[in-house]
């Protein structure tokens, strides 16, 4: 028999605490769940390494427990003491399955950062109906990817819905980043875990569904509408601002797929047709009239990277296989990332400008504090973590959810104490 939720020792596990994003949510649990009087733990498969890790960033858990993704008990026994796993074991295609295996069949609730779509299409076509039954939420892509704009574009909707009574048709998502003074390294940017996930979307099972802005719908005709209606474009282009909008970065092909299944998922639960929604996002390049040349080189030759990514993924899979090998190869491994001590250095701000049928036009921004994929990424996922461990926190869905229909818009003065503002300005 499967522990009820409320009989739970544990609010939150983090499992893999010890990798670059896993040692900022565990600091941040460590402050954050001894203000809610929150039970925590960390966990992996090596205990006394764990600890060491976390002791040289000056981090103690109230308690470390073993668990191995190569030892179904030991994840089983994890799941059944707490209310919710943060999943940081990655490439989660590798590595995933076997630990949403254990949250569904012990009743907690899971999340990870994973930007690798076609797992993700596996995990609903796998999970999401015994998710239900359980009443389990299973929160993918909850990160940088693609939590933020998820939730802003949302937030969005429900003003249009209840200041028009319109549904939206339209939303562009820009972010724009202030770095840190200095020279900017590659490990500034993108971290060793999240390349090496790159490399497991272009050899996997389904790697054409990295490039599919539908690849998480369900039903067939809505799918087809989107990709008629919203495909994603990597071409550079001019906003409102005056900036110019590269692809977004590290990966243009990760957000579109989770903006239209939490599009096509309401629509379904309020009873309506799931019109598609035109969805575009980018990364701002700023500046005046006359850098506009050179910021349209800079956007072009990032399109043109963004663009051989898709080619890789959309190619026969003996060169698929080669090109991950590679990948797999050069790339730097999980553990390679930015300097601690530069995380805090950082802000990013995102805006939504999105517009209903009628006309009608609705603007969002969020503003925050940190690296977005290292240090916001992590506040907000434990953040998320305890949301989803109080009862009533959250909506009362369940299933394969993604992060704005797993936490809903309620949730947002909670995430501000994560260091993400969001506020409707327009």
């Amino acid at each position: 028999m499967v522990q009820a939720m409320a009989d739970r020792d544990l609010a939150v596990v983090v499992f893999g605490a010890s990798g670059v994003t896993g040692r900022q949510v565990a600091a941040y649990l460590a402050e954050r769940a001894a203000e809610l009087g929150a039970n925590w733990a960390v966990a992996g498969r090596d205990a006394a390494k764990l600890e060491r890790v976390l002791g040289e960033v000056g981090v103690f858990a109230p308690e470390t427990i073993v668990a191995d993704v190569g030892d179904p008990a030991s994840l089983a026994a994890m799941a059944a003491r707490t209310r919710v796993v943060l999943d940081l074991v990655g490439p989660y295609t590798l590595y995933g399955e076997p630990v949403i295996e254990a949250c569904v069949a012990n009743g907690s609730h899971y999340v990870d950062l994973t930007g690798e779509i076609p797992f993700v299409r596996r995990m609903i076509d796998k999970f999401d109906e015994r998710a239900k039954s359980a009443g389990v939420k299973i929160v993918q892509v909850c990160g940088f990817e693609a939590l933020p704009p998820d939730l802003s574009v949302l937030l969005a909707a429900e003003t249009a819905r209840e200041r028009w009574g319109e549904d939206l048709a339209q939303a562009d998502v820009d972010v724009a980043t202030d770095q840190p003074a200095g020279r900017l390294g590659f490990a500034d940017l993108v971290s060793g875990g999240t390349m090496q996930s790159m490399a497991e979307a272009v050899g996997g099972e389904g790697a054409g569904d990295v490039a599919d802005p539908a690849a998480l719908v369900a039903d067939p005709d809505v799918a087809a509408a989107i990709r008629q209606r919203s495909p994603i474009s990597l071409a550079p282009r001019v906003n409102g601002r005056g900036a110019v909008i590269a692809p977004m970065t590290p990966v243009a092909f990760i957000n579109p797929a989770v903006i239209q299944r939490t599009h096509a998922l309401l629509a379904a639960e309020h009873g309506d047709a799931a019109e598609p929604l035109r969805y575009r996002e980018g990364v701002g390049i700023p500046g005046g009239s006359a850098t506009l040349p050179l910021r349209y080189a800079a956007a072009a030759a990032l399109a043109g990277v963004q663009l051989g990514f898709r080619g890789m993924v959309r190619a026969r899979p003996s060169v698929r296989d080669r090109s991950a090998a590679l990948m797999r190869k050069v790339l730097p491994s999980s553990g390679f990332g930015p300097a601690g001590e530069r995380l805090e250095q950082w802000s990013w701000h995102l805006t939504v400008d999105a517009g209903t049928p009628g006309g009608r036009y609705v603007r969002v921004d969020l503003d925050a504090d940190g690296h977005p994929g290292y240090l916001t990424t992590a506040k907000l996922l434990g953040e998320v973590g305890l949301l989803l461990g109080e009862d009533g926190a959250t909506p009362d869905r369940a299933g394969c959810l993604t992060p704005a229909t797993a936490l809903g818009t309620g949730c947002l003065d909670r995430l501000a104490r994560a260091g993400a503002r969001f506020a409707v300005t327009s």
